[in-house]
């Protein structure tokens, strides 16, 4: 069976490399590795209120002990981030992504938060560019531009070897400039 990615990316999906390819499979996958979470000091009260509806993490760090679990059930990918500190706390940080057709994921952060994405794959990197967010009431899916809320989203992974690949997500509203970035690297594995 093929997963979200590989339906989404169609002929790019061979252009991945093999870390990648483990990375985003389907079924049971995980990442162990170290992340760094960073932000400006100002976005601190705005995503702890964005914590509460389950986006992101309000908490900085460097070089974090991640792990990242993924399955599939039905037609939706579920994802379990969790991140511990050196304080020995964990936060956990989960989403679901469905299939938005042709090359476009929505990552729900919960039932109701999502964020469109449009995937592509350049040089053996997989490219994900913000398309809106997006709010579901019952069967509608209302479009928020991005700039109305956190700012545009780009993500960029690309392997490091077979096995191993880095991950950067950033946040960078058009006024405020970059309000949110987490990157790191993690070894892909998959039962």
């Amino acid at each position: 069976m093929s997963s979200l990615m590989q339906r989404a990316l169609g002929e790019d999906w061979d252009k991945l490399p093999p870390a990648l390819q483990t990375h985003y499979q389907f079924g049971v996958t995980t990442d162990t590795g170290h992340m760094d979470i960073e932000y400006p000091r100002f976005m601190q009260g705005y995503l702890s209120v964005l914590r509460v509806f389950g986006a992101l993490v309000n908490r900085r760090g460097h070089h974090l002990p991640t792990v990242v679990e993924k399955k599939n059930i039905g037609e939706r990918q579920y994802w379990r981030r969790t991140i511990t500190y050196p304080d020995g706390k964990t936060v956990c940080f989960n989403s679901f992504w469905i299939s938005a057709g042709d090359n476009h994921l929505i990552e729900f952060v919960n039932p109701v938060l999502g964020l469109q994405m449009a995937v592509h794959v350049q040089d053996g990197a997989l490219h994900y560019r913000g398309v809106r967010f997006i709010v579901k009431l019952g069967p509608l899916r209302l479009p928020i531009p991005e700039w109305l809320v956190l700012g545009h989203t780009s993500i960029e992974e690309k392997a490091v070897d077979d096995t191993h690949f880095t991950m950067d997500f950033r946040l960078t509203h058009p006024l405020l400039g970059q309000v949110f970035r987490y990157a790191g690297v993690f070894a892909a594995t998959s039962e």
